[in-house]
């Protein structure tokens, strides 16, 4: 068996144990959702951001990649890919929340609405009906420009044209301004809704930015992976890691710049109607989770990513992205969960299984995805 037949049996092999892994977290998840389905949703709505993050990450990066071009992004490439082609099962796994409204949204409760002047007044746009069919418009969206982004790649492979090339380039500029208005639109109503009271302009930007960074850690990941394996062994390089370690640096404080903004305009403005959302998430154990989150989601990736050797050594960079998904999955926690839980810091067993049974059918049919198709681009500069 050469190299590169031995890499896919690996890879197969990994999808196996990653759908074994996803198939019995989400049974054990079954007898959660007995006793009590509103906490469930609740776990799954998180884990399902988490993963649906890294799916949409690897569709602005690849993006990117197409329009900037370098060698950081044709490393990778082969990864990105295979995540946006993971949508249509992650539209297949929106649909226990789509079913379920009622339970997660006040917005989705005739008999709140009836009697709250602010939802009253937002009724136009949270509504059922209307809320189904953007999220449909959301990933006919994404489905469509993944379909041809990857049609046209499969081209490039086979005949090397350079007319692929041209076409790639021509799609990504205006797929990022379409990706980022409908994932804008996308997290403002499968998350910020949660708290239909409050609002943020900024609330999207800091999502798209999360994500891109979940993506970086999850491809960091990958390649050490993969980069004892052939053909993927002898292509990377050190630099190629280096660079990514440097884009990974320029998210942390993207994000960083980003949410603190959030933070200080909402809070210096000190209005009734914006401040309680900060307010909840820093008293009663949250503010415990927003230290852990200026810690170890900025200052210490800041500092460590500072140092040129850090990034370079595969080991080391693969290590702070692992601790990266953690900090990116208590993150979205942080979001999420005091929309339902104001009172106190409150950690369900189901808040621990739920990612692993979303994440185990996500990485194996990820894996799936990834093993149809050479490593490495047939086409162009590494």
């Amino acid at each position: 068996m050469n190299g590169a037949a031995s890499t896919l049996a690996d890879l197969a092999r990994f999808e196996r144990r990653a759908l074994i892994a996803g198939a019995a977290a989400l049974a054990l998840c079954v007898p959660g959702m007995l006793a009590d389905p509103a906490q469930m949703l609740r776990s799954y709505l998180v884990a399902y951001l988490f993963w649906m993050g890294i799916a949409l990450g690897c569709f602005a990066l690849l993006m990117l990649h197409h329009m900037v071009g370098g060698g950081w992004g044709a490393v990778i490439r082969r990864l990105l890919e295979s995540g946006t082609r993971t949508l249509p099962l992650m539209a297949l796994l929106l649909a226990p929340v789509l079913l379920n409204l009622p339970k997660l949204y006040l917005w989705a409760r005739p008999e709140v609405v009836s009697h709250d002047e602010v939802l009253l007044h937002k009724t136009a746009y949270l509504n059922v009906p209307f809320f189904l069919g953007r999220t449909a418009f959301y990933f006919a969206v994404w489905l469509a420009l993944a379909w041809l982004l990857n049609r046209w790649s499969a081209e490039q492979d086979r005949a090397g044209i350079a007319a692929a090339r041209s076409r790639l380039q021509a799609i990504s500029a205006p797929g990022l301004l379409l990706f980022g208005l409908t994932v804008t639109f996308a997290s403002i109503d499968w998350v910020m809704s949660l708290e239909p009271h409050w609002y943020s302009t900024i609330y999207g930007v800091i999502f798209m930015v999360g994500s891109a960074l979940s993506t970086l850690a999850f491809v960091v990941i990958m390649l050490m992976l993969l980069s004892t394996r052939r053909p993927m062994s002898d292509t990377l390089r050190a630099s190629h890691f280096h660079d990514l370690g440097n884009l990974m640096l320029a998210f942390v404080m993207l994000w960083a710049y980003t949410s603190l903004s959030q933070f200080l305009i909402i809070w210096m403005g000190n209005l009734p109607e914006e401040t309680p959302w900060y307010l909840t998430r820093l008293n009663g154990g949250w503010g415990w989770v927003a230290a852990a989150l200026v810690l170890f989601h900025f200052a210490l990736p800041f500092l460590l990513l500072l140092a040129r050797e850090n990034k370079r050594r595969v080991r080391v960079l693969a290590g702070l992205a692992v601790a990266m998904l953690a900090i990116r999955l208590a993150d979205i926690f942080w979001v999420v969960a005091p929309a339902f839980h104001e009172e106190h810091l409150k950690v369900h067993w189901l808040d621990l299984i739920a990612p692993v049974g979303v994440g185990g059918l996500w990485f194996a049919y990820f894996l799936r995805q990834l093993r149809s198709r050479p490593l490495e681009p047939l086409e162009g500069s590494l």
